[in-house]
């Protein structure tokens, strides 16, 4: 339980303060903080939840994440879905608080509500196959950096800033195509408080980090198995 309870608190700051600063601060007239805040928003919620939560439930926040290190035998089968259902619980609910700020500004708009989306919706207006390959490969490389970074092998307490980083330059890289995800929870939360668009266009962001993960963990458990 405490596991679990860990995973929920984590992913509501990954909500809260990663979509946070894309909702509330990233076009604030005359100083606001852009993709390249949102990027490091996102990586900073990583990185400070790894050293807080890490030693408790290894702080996944992140359906793909957990899927990704099940397929690379690092992680027990059966606390894929407990683990999953608390991060998407979680991430619920930093979005839930994230709309009651937002809100309370007159004359807001809940629009996409930092939600991802392609085609029309995507920020750079790129395609749904575009969409769908740039899912994939982004989450594919961050299962790759977190499968890398906690390898036993791998250098002692550096994890969460690489981990942290990883998740920057992804952002930074994909913002502009689908607003990012790599990770199911994170756009399940923002589609339940958008415009009817996001839902509709929700599978992508759950099957395509979830392929990507398989995938990375595949590939990592050949290149460089746990002992």
């Amino acid at each position: 339980m405490k596991k679990l309870i860990a995973e929920s608190i984590g992913t509501f700051w990954l909500v809260l303060g990663g979509c946070g600063s894309a909702v509330l601060a990233a076009a604030f007239p005359e100083l606001g903080i852009g993709f390249v805040g949102v990027s490091l928003a996102f990586g900073l919620t990583v990185v400070t939840m790894a050293y807080a939560i890490g030693h408790i439930s290894g702080c996944h926040l992140n359906p793909a994440v957990s899927v990704g290190l099940w397929m690379g035998g690092r992680f027990d089968g059966k606390d894929l879905l407990p683990y999953i259902g608390a991060q998407i619980v979680g991430a619920i609910l930093g979005a839930g608080v994230l709309y009651l700020i937002a809100s309370g500004k007159a004359g807001f708009e809940v629009g996409g509500f930092a939600s991802n989306g392609y085609g029309e919706h995507s920020p750079g207006g790129y395609s749904m196959t575009a969409a769908l390959i740039c899912e994939i490969v982004m989450t594919f490389m961050f299962l790759i950096i977190i499968l890398g970074a906690t390898h036993s092998k791998a250098p002692k307490g550096m994890a969460g800033l690489a981990i942290g980083l990883g998740l920057t330059l992804i952002h930074l890289i994909s913002i502009p195509v689908t607003n990012t995800s790599v990770n199911p929870a994170r756009s399940i939360s923002q589609a339940l408080f958008a415009q009817g668009w996001a839902l509709e266009q929700l599978w992508l962001f759950i099957v395509a980090p979830i392929v990507g993960a398989l995938l990375a963990g595949l590939v990592y458990k050949f290149m460089s198995p746990e002992d």
